[in-house]
């Protein structure tokens, strides 16, 4: 488990990170999202050890990271904004060479090589200058190095960057076989990667913490849209009153039908109010023509809690 408490981060007069606070389970995906500036990459520079807090501390696993630095970064994999890697080196001696710094050493390198090779598909260029690689690939071996040594943290920013569709469809899949044996965190600016592959988001506003919620809360229900005949002119107070709606807004309407918006309260299941909306307008007298829920995209939560501090 990776505890933060109340990290802040200045830089001269520059406040990047300001007293963010948030604990990350064992084997939990988590993505961090937020505009350019917003703290990202200061956070994860602070949470692999490469970047002291100012004020407030890391714990992984109970254990300090300002006191234990070397022992828990052996336990963790870091894929930076900028990557790690020297043009000038084949793909497999620059693996080696960074296995050798964490400390991995006989059949356990080779092993943990071929393990990151085959895992970022990357095997048939293990003898490739690195400098002739494309984009995509140097991102890849970047991926790789970060996986050396099976480690229990990954912290991986921006690791789609560069990919072709297939190499992202790839990339997710890796992460959600890590998370089986890893806790995962993931920066990037594509709400489609952190829909895809996340349990969680935590959002950075001006280098504070803005939101930290569960996806499936976030995907959850908000309204209900219904759309029926006239038969029932006491439909709108009848619907009004039943539970787990906050409000209903009346839509467009025509000689034959007419639409409703249905607000949910925060605590209302989408299901059982459907059914209950359903059994309400079948004993009304009135006919169903639809009824769907609509559930909020993380694009637009991510609009809702930047505002204006995403331009």
């Amino acid at each position: 488990m990776i505890e933060a408490s109340h990290l802040t981060r200045r830089f001269g007069r520059n406040t990047a990170v300001s007293n963010v606070s948030f604990t990350i389970r064992d084997n939990e995906v988590v993505g961090l999202l937020g505009p350019n500036g917003a703290g990202k990459t200061t956070i994860m520079r602070m949470l692999s050890g490469y970047l002291e807090p100012t004020t407030g501390e890391i714990s992984v696993d109970g254990e300090k990271l300002g006191q234990n630095a070397y022992c828990i970064q052996r336990q963790l994999g870091y894929l930076p904004e900028n990557l790690p890697i020297y043009p000038e080196m084949y793909v497999a001696d620059y693996l080696h060479y960074v296995a050798t710094i964490k400390g991995i050493g006989g059949e356990a390198r080779v092993r943990s090589i071929r393990e990151a090779l085959y895992a970022t598909e990357m095997q048939e260029h293990a003898l490739d200058n690195i400098g002739r690689l494309s984009r995509g690939q140097k991102q890849r071996v970047g991926v790789a190095q970060a996986l050396l040594g099976r480690p229990r943290y990954l912290i991986l920013d921006e690791p789609t960057n560069g990919l072709d569709p297939h190499q992202t469809e790839h990339m997710r899949e890796l992460i959600g076989q890590l998370a089986r044996r890893a806790t995962v965190i993931v920066s990037t600016h594509i709400m489609q990667e952190v829909e895809a592959v996340c349990d969680r988001v935590l959002i950075l506003r001006n280098g504070q913490l803005a939101l930290d919620r569960p996806l499936a809360d976030l995907r959850r229900c908000a309204e209900l849209h219904l759309r029926t005949d006239h038969g029932a002119p006491e439909l709108y107070s009848i619907l009004q009153a039943l539970p787990g709606i906050d409000s209903v807004r009346p839509l467009e309407e025509d000689e034959h039908s007419q639409s409703w918006r249905l607000e949910l309260t925060a605590d209302a299941d989408a299901e059982t109010v459907a059914g209950l909306v359903s059994d309400c307008v079948y004993n009304s007298g009135a006919r169903l023509y639809r009824l769907e829920n609509s559930g909020r995209h993380l694009e637009d939560v991510f609009r809702e809690v930047i505002g204006d501090a995403g331009h």
